[in-house]
Parts: structure tokens; sequence; C-alpha cells
């Protein structure tokens, strides 16, 4: 009962999803950068500190209000809690709001960063947010409770900002002042790029919360199960997906802005390719090692077997639809490199009406698994059409080339998720897996395994992705240590 008021987590999250992960950074790195391109760094620090300043003041004013409204927002994200449940979701909300602070000064943050071609820390930053919750949870949740993973919201966003902050000083680009110049032509770009990205992008957080509304009627552990199988889910979405989404954004921008098309359709071709690289053994894996996973997270105070099964269960129909949500994070930036913010939203506006039918059709036969699942073939959907429309804006975007690469990334995954399996099995009858140190064991040992089949089959296939993400990360890794 305790654990289905992870549904007070659903506002927090949904604020910093949006803030921090993309629409702050979507409307701020276009205008942001070109500034810089332009040589006109201070006078794009002048427009950064004066959106800075307002995120400030907006967000702390938000926050006031959003704790005293706390309990009209809470039916929106689960409207048949009552008594006492009802009592203690509102009452973790408000502990969480104030994170909303740094959630959007993370966002913005992650802009500047990204402008200046620094990918590392905003995705390490993203990665400790995520982590932060999940720690507290775990070391706090059997004195606690449920209230551990409220301080874990504000641990892991405050660690965010902490990653981040520090290696803009380094940089020695900081140029921030206390101004307020709001009918600065950059100000006034970066307010009408917002709206219509900030709705784009929450498509996929309000199918979330339809899912979740609708789950908060049935039985107990069934928003615990949603919320838990999201979290691990959205670990390769924001580690991954939103990081390559962002580091080819800027150059698509200067593609379309330098009337280079090819390479623009290269480039997109790159990405998607590379997301499906990822994402679809990642997916595998969750669906093979969802349990052991889980259980080394989760499993103990209040979090029990039974809690563990359930949100496995989920996770392996939230896995369907990681490609295609990660997909999506790449293909909404190629309408945004176009300048083409409509497109988008009006989609989203659409696909969160079948993502809502979809549910009420698939709860009824299998429950929470069913949200999972509806929001999986949303995501397919979202992505379809989305690419559709953006082929016929633009012409063919080497979907031959794709499909071939996905087929074979397919093959490496099945057989990587074969071998993950019978190693786990073999971990479960015979060895005791009670002690977490042992659980702690297990996932290394099968993952470790798993990866080095996956890119060994991917080289044997001749993937040209294999370099690319060894490129990647050998990149990053001299450009922290370096």
């Amino acid at each position: 009962m305790v654990f289905n008021n992870i549904a007070a987590f659903s506002i927090p999250d949904l604020l910093y999803n949006l803030l921090v992960g993309g629409a702050l950074s979507s409307a701020f790195i276009p205008v942001f950068s070109s500034y810089l391109a332009q040589d006109k760094e201070d006078e794009g620090w002048e427009v950064a500190s004066t959106v800075i300043n307002i995120a400030v003041i907006g967000l702390t004013i938000g926050i006031i209000f959003g704790e005293y409204f706390t309990p009209f927002l809470i039916p929106l994200v689960a409207s048949k809690f009552q008594g006492a449940k009802l009592d203690l979701t509102i009452k973790l909300t408000r502990i969480m709001f104030p994170a909303v602070l740094f959630t959007g000064l993370n966002g913005l943050m992650m802009g500047i960063l990204n402008s200046y071609n620094d990918f590392t820390y905003p995705a390490i930053g993203s990665v400790v947010y995520n982590v932060g919750i999940i720690a507290m949870g775990v070391l706090l949740g059997p004195h606690l409770g449920i209230a551990g993973f409220s301080i874990g919201v504000i641990v892991g966003v405050i660690g965010n900002f902490l990653i981040q902050f520090p290696s803009l000083k380094r940089m020695r680009k900081m140029k921030y002042r206390p101004v307020l110049k709001l009918r600065h032509p950059g100000v006034k770009k970066i307010g009408l790029l917002m709206i219509p990205t900030v709705l784009g992008l929450a498509v996929s957080q309000i199918n979330l919360l339809i899912n979740q509304n609708l789950a908060s009627g049935l039985s107990s552990g069934s928003i615990t199960a949603l919320r838990m199988a999201n979290r691990i889910m959205l670990v390769p979405l924001g580690i991954f997906a939103y990081s390559i989404s962002m580091a080819i954004f800027p150059t698509l921008t200067a593609y379309v802005a330098t009337e280079r098309m090819d390479d623009y359709k290269k480039t997109f071709s790159l990405g998607i390719r590379t997301i499906a690289f990822i994402t679809i053994p990642a997916a595998v894996g969750m669906m093979v090692l969802g349990m052991p996973i889980i259980r080394l997270l989760f499993e103990q105070g209040k979090f029990q077997h039974n809690d563990t099964v359930a949100t496995a269960s989920v996770l392996i129909y939230y896995a369907i639809g990681l490609f295609a949500q990660s997909a999506v994070f790449i293909i909404i930036r190629g309408f945004y490199a176009l300048h083409d913010t409509k497109t988008p939203l009006k989609l989203g506006l659409l696909t969160i009406t079948g993502n809502y039918i979809l549910s009420h059709l698939l709860i009824v036969y299998l429950g929470a698994r069913g949200l999972a699942l509806a929001y999986s073939l949303t995501g397919f959907v979202d992505m379809t059409a989305l690419l559709f429309l953006l082929r016929r804006k633009i012409g063919p975007l080497g979907i031959k080339k794709i499909l071939i690469s996905a087929l074979k990334t397919l093959v490496a995954a099945a057989i990587m998720g074969l071998t993950a399996y019978f190693i786990a099995s073999y971990f479960e009858v015979t060895v005791s897996v009670q002690r977490k140190l042992v659980q702690l064991a297990e996932v290394l040992t099968v993952v470790s395994i798993a990866a080095g089949v996956y890119f060994g089959l991917a080289k044997l296939l001749k993937m040209e992705e294999v370099d690319i993400v060894f490129g990647i990360l050998l990149k990053r890794f001299k450009r922290s240590y370096g």
C-alpha cells in the first residue's frame, strides 16, 4: 500500500523530464549556439543570464503555488486515491517540490554545456539523478519507507547540479550576470520556441501519467511495478537516447542552415542506427535479466519477492518499446532542426489519444502489463508516423540501411539474450542468491559476458556502429580525463 504512493513522484518527474530532458535545452541551444557561432559570446551570455534569472524567479513562484495546490494536483495522476493513501501522496509530493528549482537550472546548464560541445557532464548528471533516487530508496527505505525515494529526488537533482556547475566553471566560460532584458530578441525567440517544444516533448510523459492514473484503480502494487519498471527503462533512455539526440542536434541544425541536406540525412540515419544498436540489446537484457536486476536494486524491507515478479513482468512490456521511444528523441530533433515544431506537436496530441484508447483496452486483459504495452505500442506508432512525415518533407532518409542495421542488431541481441538467460539460470540453481553481494556478482557477471558476446557478434557482422560507439566513448573519456 505504501509503495502505491510512488504516484507522488509523477509531478516532479514530469517537470524534470520536460525541463532537463529536452524542452529548455532544445529551445535554448539553437539560440545560444548561434551567438557563439557569430563570435557574440558576450551577447549570448546576456541572453542566457536573463533566461536563468527568469527561470529562478518563475520556478520559485511555481514551487510556492505547487506546495499550496498539491491536493488539487494529485488527482490528476492518481484519481482513485483516497484517505491515508491520498494524504501520504500529498505529503511526499510537497517534500519533492523544491527540487524543481534545481531542475530548471540543470536544464539550462545542460543547454549551455551542449552549446560548447560538452556532452559528457550533462549525460553523467542525468545518470546521477536516476541513481540518486534508486540509491536513497535502497539505503533509506528500510528506515523511512517511501520517503527515502522522496529524499532521493532531492539528492539526485542536486547531484546533477553539482556535476554540471563545476564543469562549466572549469571551462572558464561562465559569464553570468544579474540582468533581466525581457525584450532582447534572443530571449523572445527562446520563449517562442519553448511553447511548442514543451508540448511536443510532453507527449511521452503525459502518456505515462495516463497509464499511472488508470493503474491507481488496480490492485495494490500496480503503481509500484509501473514506476519501478519505468525508472529502470529510463536509465538507457536517459544515458543513450537523450545524449545521442542532443549530440547530433547542433550538427543537424548547422547542415540545415548551410543547405547540406545530404549530410543532414546521413547524420540522421547514423543517429537512428546508433540508437538501435544500443537500445535493442538493452531491451533484450532488461527482458532476460529483469528479475535479477530488480531483486538487486529493490528487494528488501516492504518490497517483497512478489513485487519483484510484478515489476519484472511490467518491465518486459516497457522494454518492447524502448527502441521506438528512443528513436522519437532523434526524429523530433530532426524536425526541430528544420524549424518545424508544429508537426511533432500535432502528431503528439494524436498519440496521447491513441495511448488513452489502447490503455483502456489492454488494462482489461493484462492489468498493469497492459498499460506498459500500450505505452510501447504508442511509441512505435509515433515513431513510424514521424518518420513518414519527415520523409515526405525532405525525401528519402536511408530507411533501407537503417533496416539492415536493425536486423543485424536483432540477430546479435537475440544470441546475446540466450547467452544471458542460460548463464543467469545456472547462477540461480547453483548459488544462493539471497545476499546482496551474490546478487551483485550475478548481475555484473552476466551483463559483462553478454556485452562481450554482443559486441563480438556485431564485429563479425561488420557493423560500423561498433566503431562509432567505441569512438564516442573513447573521445569522451579523453575529454574527461585526458
